[in-house]
């Protein structure tokens, strides 16, 4: 059963950073590439970034481009959002995704950036 869990948000001041991470489990980790979405109530769901199944590509969307990176780890089997330069307008629940997949496996965690 595949199963993916996030951890690491948080409330953090305008400028802070925060890691969050995404454990996974029931499949081979390797074979697949990652991504990092975010939802704000009321809006729909934005790619956030994204990273091939060795880690050699990544891709990020416009609003964080050179604030936020992507990684993982294939032998512990997790993949991870290293954000930076943190915006209010960054606050949202923030899930990882393996892309194919048809829903959104994870509970996310709400990332939260506030005075």
């Amino acid at each position: 059963q595949v199963q993916l869990v996030e951890s690491g948000g948080g409330l953090v001041q305008p400028g802070g950073s925060l890691r969050l991470s995404c454990a996974a489990s029931g499949f081979k980790f390797s074979a697949y590439a990652m991504s990092w979405y975010r939802q704000v109530p009321g809006k729909e769901r934005e790619l956030v970034a994204y990273i091939t199944n060795i880690g050699g590509r990544t891709r990020y969307a416009d609003s964080v481009k050179d604030r936020f990176t992507i990684s993982r780890d294939n032998a512990k089997s997790t993949v991870y959002l290293q954000m930076n330069g943190l915006k209010p307008e960054d606050t949202a629940v923030y899930y990882c995704h393996r892309p194919g997949d048809a829903e959104f496996r994870g509970q996310g965690t709400q990332v939260t950036v506030s005075h």
